[in-house]
């Protein structure tokens, strides 16, 4: 298995570059989404909890996350890697001109556990093309 990717063809933003030149660079493709109900259906496959206990459980994580999350609180989610809020907002000259309404929409970290950034590490890639029988929609990604 491999990592699947495309070229696509980008501005050249580096230093002493050339008006209008282009480079070309790797573009991650998604060759299929997997749903909740599938991949349920496929821990299932591999345990003695049924599809239905994997969702409840699931569930169940995801509410104990936001609650969490919510009181600024980082969720360290065993080898799957920790979650945490991260917030940036304007900057204001002196902190009685700053207001909560400067503020920007909170973002969810998210930082890999060990065994995610050990796939990173021995990551294989594969170049993907779409033969041109294939239709002018370009095809095969999601």
């Amino acid at each position: 298995m491999a990592i699947s990717y495309t070229l696509v063809q980008r501005k050249d933003m580096s230093k002493g570059a050339l008006e209008g030149a282009k480079l070309y660079y790797a573009q991650a493709v998604s060759t299929r989404r997997v749903d909740f109900d599938d991949l349920c259906d496929e821990i299932a496959e591999t345990c003695t909890l049924t599809s239905a206990d994997i969702k409840a459980v699931l569930d169940r994580v995801i509410w104990g996350m936001v609650t969490h999350l919510k009181n600024s609180e980082i969720v360290q989610f065993g080898d799957l890697g920790n979650f945490r809020i991260a917030v940036g907002s304007s900057g204001a000259s002196t902190p009685e001109e700053f207001t909560a309404t400067m503020l920007r929409k909170p973002k969810v970290v998210f930082h890999p556990g060990k065994r995610l950034q050990e796939m990173r590490d021995v990551a294989k890639f594969a170049r993907f093309t779409v033969d041109k029988d294939e239709g002018a929609d370009g095809g095969g990604g999601v």
